[in-house]
């Protein structure tokens, strides 16, 4: 199957992520640097990743990304499509307002993993809708019991 997809004989549809703020849809794929903020986004992430490691977060290299070194897997996963929607929702939106963002795609583990440090680092619930359910998450833990 990788041979084939390495071929160009078979396509993954590519992770997107969207997120609503006053009336507008942003929309973010992995490493997107596009955006208007993107600056703050990413500098938004740096922060959050430097308090989630603080706090035991690692990142979960082994999972996915068969065919990339470490150092690049690392990369990868630091801005996934979602993960950048929720810096992205943290920085638009008010103090204590929920961040609901959606993803064509299932959330994978560490993007999983970090929306539950993330929502306890930053007091916020976190909502994500991926292509087979709704995640809640809140207080360090997410309503599907890491059954997805």
């Amino acid at each position: 199957m990788r041979r084939l997809m390495r071929d160009g004989q078979v396509k993954k549809e590519p992770g997107m992520s969207w997120i609503e703020v006053k009336d507008e849809v942003h929309t973010f794929i992995v490493g997107d640097r596009s955006h208007s903020r993107s600056r703050e986004i990413y500098a938004k992430l740096d922060e959050l990743f430097d308090l989630m490691y603080k706090a035991g977060y690692a990142p979960m290299v082994e999972i996915d990304l068969h065919d990339v070194e470490q150092s690049e897997k690392q990369r990868l996963l630091r801005y996934h499509s979602e993960k950048l929607a929720v810096a992205f929702g943290l920085i638009a939106t008010p103090p204590g307002a929920p961040i609901r963002v959606k993803k064509n795609l299932r959330v994978c583990v560490d993007c999983h993993t970090a929306f539950k440090f993330i929502c306890k680092i930053v007091s916020r619930e976190i909502i994500v809708r991926d292509i087979n359910r709704f995640h809640h998450f809140k207080d360090g833990s997410c309503s599907c019991g890491d059954y997805w």
